[in-house]
């Protein structure tokens, strides 16, 4: 691939790509790959030949530049390329991180990268340290990338076991009032495993035992060794059960708490443990908090717009409750 090029502030970037069999890859199924960065960006690409120019506002072209750019990197180096990977080009690219698309987990049956600059920071956060807090609203891949994390480290033999926790409460219901056994009630949650796994080591590994999911309740008294340990939903945990929880890590373990402290489903009144872990540990050695935002929501793009009308929401009632209580104390 040549050197982009501008002649001026006015003139399009040009980009110029030497493997034109990787151009309707790149482009996508009747250039609607071309169109989403458009769309997102408010640029213009056209198309002639190997070359394609970028028309539009400066910092935006050049975000579309560096998005296809590292594109193209990707296709060269045999990866596929869909919408999901251009959604996420652009985001790295917008916010200066195009390079950190470099970045790769690889497991038996897929190789992730990151989809935002903060999965780019989670990712080396869980690989560096003993206990990382992944904090923010659904969508933003803190748990999946924290399994992935997992299953690269066990079958590179650097652990032993995955274990996979969350306490018994979900959305005001407690799983104890779910049918089935422990393990029925909890598998929904493995499903990220087997993205990463084919399904008949998901179930040997579940059977022997190197992959265990359990209630938090089920952590008490345990010292967890040579182990990823996951705790999920770490938001509905109380003070007690979080400082239960992360005391049980052992040797050559390492542990993920993620929560998303707008989605509490303890009792009114009841402070959250990990709300609690926030205050308490913040600035302890080995442990590092990565905070996600609605920036980093990789689902449904509708998905993003949901997270940002519910935390306005929640914005205004937080307003309104500190304007009445103000009014109280003045009258």
């Amino acid at each position: 691939m040549s050197t982009p090029t501008r002649e001026s502030a006015g003139d399009p970037i040009r980009l110029q790509f030497e493997d034109n069999r990787l151009l309707a890859r790149l482009y996508g199924e009747h250039d609607q790959h071309l169109a989403r960065i458009e769309q997102q960006l408010g640029v213009e690409l056209a198309q002639r030949g190997n070359q394609l120019a970028i028309s539009g506002p400066a910092e935006e072209a050049a975000t579309a530049r560096d998005a296809l750019t590292a594109l193209y990197r990707r296709l060269k180096k045999g990866k596929d390329v869909d919408m999901q990977e251009v959604d996420a080009a652009v985001r790295l690219a917008a916010r200066g991180s195009a390079g950190q698309s470099e970045l790769e987990v690889v497991t038996r049956r897929r190789v992730i990268t990151p989809r935002s600059p903060t999965q780019a920071d989670y990712i080396k956060a869980l690989e560096e340290f003993e206990l990382v807090f992944g904090l923010g609203p659904a969508g933003t891949g803190k748990t999946y990338l924290a399994v992935a994390i997992a299953v690269a480290l066990l079958t590179s033999g650097r652990v032993d076991r995955i274990i996979l926790s969350r306490p018994a409460v979900e959305a005001g219901e407690r799983l104890g009032f779910l049918p089935g056994d422990v393990r029925e009630k909890v598998d929904p949650y493995l499903r990220p495993l087997y993205d990463m796994l084919p399904a008949d080591q998901v179930v040997k590994r579940l059977g022997n035992g190197e992959i265990e999911v359990a209630p938090l309740a089920f952590m008490r008294g345990r010292t967890l060794s040579n182990a990823f340990i996951i705790l999920d939903e770490a938001q509905n945990t109380t003070p007690v059960q979080m400082k239960m929880f992360l005391t049980r890590l052992g040797e050559n373990s390492r542990m993920a708490i993620t929560g998303d402290l707008t989605q509490i489903d303890l009792p009114l009144g009841a402070r959250s443990g990990l709300d609690d872990a926030i205050d308490t540990l913040q600035g302890v050695p080995g442990i590092t908090f990565i905070r996600f935002t609605d920036q980093d929501v990789v689902r449904h793009p509708l998905v993003t717009r949901v997270v940002r009308a519910y935390d306005a929401k929640d914005r205004r009632l937080l307003e309104t409750a500190r304007a009445k209580a103000q009014r109280a104390t003045d009258g």
